[in-house]
């Protein structure tokens, strides 16, 4: 598997680099237990979290090519921001004293 597009200029200016992580690309995306639409989705979803918003775009069309639903992806995206968006609400406690 090739490197995502964002990654593609390290080939120029760092062609070992690419090449180390081109083999973690294809390790990560390869047959496993998880199927490919499973694995899509995941990716998905720690793109929508780190505001990957391009990843986000071409991960949520190669999912559709995959047969994945609209709900399916607005589902998935749910579960993102319920994770990181409960991260923040709790980190957010430290703002207040602690009543005993």
């Amino acid at each position: 598997m090739a490197l995502p597009p964002f990654l593609r200029p390290l080939e120029a200016y760092d062609p070992a680099l690419a090449q180390e992580i081109e083999k973690i690309v294809s390790l990560s995306f390869q047959k496993s237990s998880l199927d490919e639409r499973t694995r899509i989705l995941i990716t998905l979803a720690l793109d929508a979290v780190l505001g990957a918003s391009e990843g986000v775009a071409n991960l949520a069309g190669q999912a559709r090519r995959l047969g994945v639903t609209d709900q399916e992806i607005a589902d998935t995206l749910r579960l993102a921001y319920f994770t990181s968006g409960c991260s923040t609400l709790k980190t957010s406690f430290a703002a207040f004293e602690k009543k005993e």
